[in-house]
């Protein structure tokens, strides 16, 4: 079979439970090579539930989970998961205050945060163009503590992309951001949707 054929990712009749209470009952999906996805929905609907089964977080009580061909409890999820690049606020929360952003952005190539040691010169060269392609090169030299919510999304962002993953997926994006900021940003993902081959779901 073509791989492109293959969806990016198929969930079937998945449900999780936890504890007696339903967070989730048959949830089928299918998103397709090229697809970019919004899920919306109310605090508590079982949106960051969803987002840990795919990423192999929270096992599911029932259902099957197909990402980039992987089945969940067929292959090991520890490796696809280095396939994925993943922006939410856990990582955040954790960025070193005086860390320069592109600093930020090359520990995304290790899985670094706060990184250290000697910046070689291709991942600086790298790094320098995911932040044009983020449309933040001019926040090169600026620590985390100085940037805004958006710069900091956008920073986020690009440490994904530094990986070079299959799929990118985005937790809760706008998260703190007041409406004109949002609104700036969602048109932000627009263009960064346009321009780039990866695949995005975004929560």
């Amino acid at each position: 079979m073509n791989r492109n054929r293959t969806p990016v990712l198929e969930v079937s009749h998945l449900r999780i439970e936890r504890s007696g209470t339903v967070i989730l009952d048959d949830i089928s999906w299918c998103v397709q090579h090229g697809e970019h996805w919004v899920i919306i929905g109310a605090n508590g609907s079982g949106k960051t539930s969803l987002l840990s089964a795919l990423t192999g977080y929270f096992m599911p009580t029932s259902g099957e989970i197909q990402l980039l061909g992987e089945h969940y409890g067929q292959s090991d999820w520890r490796e696809l998961r280095k396939r994925i690049g993943l922006v939410s606020s856990s990582i955040r929360q954790m960025m070193a205050d005086g860390e320069p952003a592109l600093e930020t952005v090359i520990g995304g190539k290790y899985a670094m945060i706060d990184f250290w040691g000697k910046v070689r010169p291709r991942d600086r060269a790298q790094a320098l163009r995911i932040l044009k392609q983020v449309e933040c090169e001019y926040l090169a030299a600026r620590p985390w503590q100085v940037l805004s919510q958006g710069e900091r999304q956008r920073v986020l962002i690009g440490r994904a992309l530094m990986a070079k993953p299959k799929v990118l997926i985005l937790d809760e994006p706008c998260a703190g951001l007041d409406p004109a900021a949002r609104e700036h940003f969602l048109h932000f993902l627009e263009r960064l949707g346009r321009k780039s081959q990866h695949r995005r779901f975004s929560l």
